[in-house]
């Protein structure tokens, strides 16, 4: 019988035995889900008098929010920058199989292609709420065509393209619609990038930079326009040099507009980045700091070739490389992989690595209203985890969707 008719029939969920993550610490309380959000208990106990209808024993478990991933370029023999007439058939099965990773939401990402594979990928899925079904999708992230030839990484240089026209034209013809895109990453050193980034930022789409040789002067010119990330910190960019850090130099930069955030993707799969170089980006900028797995078709797949866009990639143990080269092309880590990592070698709390999956991304892509945090009225999109970060459970608007062992 629900409990709670004076405001509305939907019965009321209690999480007890358990540390929930709030305002950056973990804290012994219960947590309240009705109609797929946060409840708050005050307003609950004092205003209608309710109480639960159900109790959900956690077991002394870790909740936090879902895990957010916006850099994964497939998964599971899924590559997401492959044409075919059902994408959205392998962004659905790539989205149930990460729910057991903690993951709740994700960008799709499609690296460096030929327009015609936009034309046809982009249209094919929309921006939609997760559940049973899987992790809900926040829009694409584009990762190029519009980067650098110096520092392509694994983007096909036959597929790279500069700017022809002033603001978002070239974009739009490359891209076709933009109506379900997230996130752009391109290099700020391009002429004409400047305007394109900021139309994409008037648009609300995020703007990254990265696969790039962009001096300081340049990154911080495109930040002042608008860009907002930085595509995994470290990798395809200049090395940090003290006379011009380059890209890189946006984590101490005075030069950010008042207000605004730098936010920086780590591929924390331990191969990526060093964990000295984890701990000096962690040091200098810890609120910025969004794990990202980077992920490729062959996560979850065993050792072998396989596809990720125009490209035939190998993998060798943890390793993923551009066939016949010791060229690094993603990662095969899962997101709860990239957590407990990320605590193990920068020596971070617990809530700094959760909040590094949840909570910085929800505020990179201006979500925190409603995900990336457990605070009242937020989405109940939960990851309930052992001590060591091994994810148990995980619930999407309140409603279980994962379980381990089931």
């Amino acid at each position: 019988m629900p409990s709670n008719k004076s405001v509305s029939d939907a019965p009321i969920t209690q999480f007890i035995n358990c540390r929930i993550l709030r305002d950056h610490k973990l804290q012994r309380e219960d947590l309240w889900v009705r109609e797929e959000k946060i409840l708050d208990p005050e307003k609950l106990f004092f205003d209608e008098q309710g109480y639960a209808d159900e109790l959900v024993d956690c077991e002394g478990s870790i909740v936090a929010p879902g895990f957010i991933d916006v850099q994964i370029n497939g998964g599971y023999g899924i590559d997401f920058s492959q044409a075919s007439e059902d994408v959205s058939r392998g962004v659905s099965f790539v989205a149930k199989k990460i729910l057991e990773h903690g993951v709740t939401s994700f960008c799709p990402t499609l690296v460096t292609s030929p327009p015609e594979i936009y034309h046809k990928v982009l249209p094919q899925v929309k921006v939609h709420n997760g559940g049973a079904h899987g992790a809900g999708v926040l829009g694409f992230h584009l990762e190029g065509p519009f980067i650098s030839a110096d520092k392509k990484g694994a983007h096909p240089e036959q597929c790279l393209r500069t700017f022809h026209y002033e603001g978002i034209k070239d974009l739009l013809e490359v891209y076709g619609s933009m109506d379900n895109v997230a996130m752009v990453t391109l290099a700020p050193e391009l002429a004409g990038s400047q305007s394109a980034i900021q139309e994409l930022f008037q648009r609300g789409i995020v703007v990254s930079l990265g696969h790039s040789v962009a001096n300081l002067c340049q990154a911080e010119e495109a930040v002042q326009h608008g860009a907002t990330f930085i595509t995994h910190l470290f990798n395809a960019m200049l090395p940090f040099h003290h006379r011009d850090p380059g890209i890189v130099g946006l984590l101490t930069s005075d030069q950010i507009p008042a207000g605004r955030t730098v936010y920086y993707g780590m591929i924390a799969d331990g191969i990526h980045t060093n964990p000295a170089a984890l701990r000096i980006a962690h040091r200098a900028h810890p609120s910025g700091l969004v794990l990202v797995t980077d992920a490729i078709t062959a996560m979850g797949l065993p050792p072998g070739r396989h596809t990720l866009g125009q490209q035939v990639v190998e993998i060798e143990g943890l390793h993923a490389y551009v066939a016949g080269t010791k060229t690094l092309c993603g990662s095969i880590a899962t997101m709860d992989m990239c957590v407990r990592h990320f605590r193990q070698a920068s020596g971070c709390s617990v809530e700094e690595a959760l909040e590094a999956a949840s909570l910085h991304p929800a505020q990179l892509l201006g979500i925190s209203h409603k995900k990336g945090n457990l605070n009242y009225g937020s989405d109940a999109d939960l990851v309930l985890l052992d001590d060591a970060l091994n994810v148990k459970l995980t619930y999407i608007s309140g409603e279980e969707v994962w379980r381990k062992g089931a």
